[in-house]
């Protein structure tokens, strides 16, 4: 046998395992996968987060608020916002709120179908209980973004008409994992993504010492069709300001702009 024909029944032998091993290997799961167990909380050693959802069985009404149309259920142990093709859905959580503190989500979001309008993805500390919002002049966004996009945002807002927005490129895929936090104090505000600190505020406008509960929204526009979407919350943690950070969260201020959409005093 020539060293040509030797050469080309090594190659086929080597083939064949190769598809072998490809058909015995296990089915790997098509989404993108998590950023791991590494998050802000741990990575700053904020320790055990006292108030800690796991969304586990029936969503539970006394601790969520439910509004729009479409559909939010818990889900193999998510929140998870479904929506329908037109309007709002949102799930705001029922809770005397907290001035300062720190609070974590890890969520990832899924875009059905192309053609329409597409729905905005967005987690906010809002004004607790029965405060006035101003249509959202004293919110707080832990991230506003549009799925299959590559541009997250984060903000604050406070009377009269302040705006601070951040914004970071990042992957935003479907059902791509990402973990976004805030750390509210009485003198600073600072945001996390992915366990690494991305902004911090100081300036005095910009802290409202406003009692916040979490309100969960995918976001549509008015009147418009929309593509179906849903995002999805694999857990909710808060924590108390009681230990220091580990680690130094300085970074690079958000931008000082204009919210045009506050009004009189009602709610959202």
């Amino acid at each position: 046998m020539s060293s040509t024909h030797r050469l080309r029944r090594t190659l086929a032998t080597l083939a064949v395992a190769a598809t072998a091993a490809t058909l015995a290997a296990p089915a790997q799961a098509h989404h993108a996968q998590p950023p791991g167990p590494v998050h802000a909380g741990s990575e700053y050693g904020w320790g055990k987060a006292p108030v800690d959802y796991r969304f586990v069985g029936p969503l539970k009404h006394s601790q969520w608020r439910v509004k729009g149309p479409g559909a939010v259920r818990n889900q193999h142990g998510m929140l998870t916002l479904n929506t329908a093709r037109r309007g709002t859905v949102s799930a705001t959580q029922i809770t005397k709120g907290h001035e300062v503190g720190r609070w974590e989500i890890r969520l990832r979001s899924r875009q059905y179908g192309h053609g329409h309008q597409n729905y905005r993805v967005l987690t906010e500390l809002v004004p607790a209980g029965k405060r006035p919002e101003y249509c959202g002049a004293n919110n707080i966004a832990l991230e506003a973004y549009t799925p299959n996009k590559t541009m997250v945002s984060h903000y604050i807002r406070s009377r009269p008409d302040n705006r601070y927005i951040m914004r970071k490129g990042m992957g935003l895929r479907n059902d791509q994992w990402h973990t976004f936090a805030v750390e509210v104090t009485r003198k600073r505000i600072s945001w996390f993504v992915d366990a690494h600190v991305v902004s911090t505020e100081k300036r005095k406008d910009a802290l409202t010492g406003v009692p916040f509960a979490v309100r969960f929204t995918m976001q549509a526009e008015d009147g418009k069709r929309m593509n179906k979407a849903r995002m999805q919350m694999d857990w909710l943690r808060y924590w108390t300001l009681r230990k220091p950070n580990d680690k130094s969260t300085q970074a690079p201020a958000p931008a000082l702009g204009t919210y045009k959409d506050t009004c009189a005093d009602r709610r959202r």
